[in-house]
This record gives C-alpha cells, structure tokens and sequence, in this order.
C-alpha cells in the first residue's frame, strides 16, 4: 500500500470530515443496519445520500481517500471510495480494500463510485469472481454488472471470458441476488451477450446442483420476456 506522508491541508480536511460524521450520527439507522447483518466497528448511520452530498464539497484527493479508508469507520470507508481518483488507484490497492470487506454495502459503494472507473476494472473483476471468499467473489459478480453497465465504450468481446469463470457462482445460493442482477444486466446489454447469456444458462441446467438449476431456469425465463 502507499505510504500516507503529512499533508497539512489533506490532514485538516480529514479531520474536518471525521467531525461533519459525527454530526451526521442516527442511531436508529444503526439499529437497522444490525438486524439486516450489517455491522461495523464503527457506524455512525449517517445515509450514503449524506455521504455523497458531503464529498461534493471536497475535490477528490488519493491522499485523503487513503487516511479515510483507513480509519475504517463505515462513514469514512464510503468518503473513500467517492474521494479518490481513479487513475492514481493502484492493483494494490484494490485487491487490499477488497480482501478487508465485512460488508455488502462497503463492497457495492466502492465498485459503484471507484473501482468500475479504474483501468484495471476488467482484470480484477475476473480475477476476483475467481476468488475464494465470499465477499470477494461478491465483488468481482458487481463489478462485471455495473462495467456492463456504465463502460458504453466496450466491446461485447470484454464481457466473454467472464462466462467461463462465472460457473462455479451460480451453485452458490449465498451469491443469488447479485448473480441474478449482473446476469440480467450483462444480457441487457446487446443481442450478442444475450445469446451468450443464454447459452451459459442452457448449459447450466444441466449441473447437478439445484442452485444452479433454478437460478438458470429464472434467469432464462427472464430473457425471454426481454
């Protein structure tokens, strides 16, 4: 990881930021988040809509993202992701968040607002939908979706090797949700990856788990309708 040097002014806008979270606090929205799973060592409850108007006020900063990525507040972990640039975001780096998510939401806010706009999106998605803990697997299935999504630019080709990695996910019944999701809008995306689409999901019904069977009969229902 980078080394943080002292920077005044980032130091000051960090410290900033740490008191505008604290006034952000409800515990009710921490009370919440607890019984659907969602725990941190420290959550404040602030919302993500509050979190992206305060980073508006801010230009976006690496140094900065790093300091609050690192104090590991759910507040600052998001301020992160919305506050870093893109083109200074190392391989490093994105494999070190990755591997240290507890959450679902940390992983969503973080693909969503930085990691979909790096260069090296594609490379880690793949790499990461071959990983072996959940929320890492978790995180390369959301970031083949949103890139499917958001990087108009691409060719379909892009999107082809991920339907060889992606057949040991969909036995995972814990990985339904956002399978289903990124498949969907995977397939939206072109009559070309439909077809793809279609194939891999033929081919799974085939497998002898039953969480394959269902996701792919679902999703191919789905893609009928489309």
């Amino acid at each position: 990881m980078d080394i943080l040097l002292d920077d005044p002014v980032v130091d000051g806008q960090f410290r900033e930021l740490l008191a505008k979270i604290r006034r952000l606090k409800n515990g009710e929205t921490v009370a919440q988040m607890k019984a659907y799973g969602l725990v941190y060592k420290i959550n404040w409850g602030a919302s993500v809509i509050s979190l992206r108007d305060l980073a508006k006020s801010y230009e976006r900063n690496h140094l900065l993202a790093l300091k609050l990525w690192n104090k590991q507040w759910r507040e600052t972990m998001i301020l992160a992701t919305l506050l870093d640039e893109p083109d200074k975001v190392t391989e490093e780096q994105l494999d070190f968040w990755t591997k240290s998510f507890t959450t679902t939401e940390i992983a969503e806010q973080a693909v969503a607002n930085l990691f979909v706009h790096t260069k090296f999106a594609y490379v880690k998605a793949l790499e990461w939908c071959r990983g072996k803990k959940h929320l890492v697997r978790y995180t390369g299935l959301h970031l083949m979706g949103r890139l499917a999504m958001v990087d108009k630019k691409a060719i379909d080709e892009m999107f082809e090797p991920f339907f060889v990695v992606i057949f040991p996910l969909i036995k995972d019944p814990d990985l339904g949700q956002i399978f289903y999701r990124s498949m969907l809008i995977v397939a939206n995306r072109s009559e070309q990856l439909k077809a793809k689409c279609k194939e891999f999901l033929e081919l799974a019904q085939d497998m002898d788990e039953e969480q394959a069977q269902k996701m792919a009969g679902l999703l191919l229902e789905d893609l009928a309708e489309m």
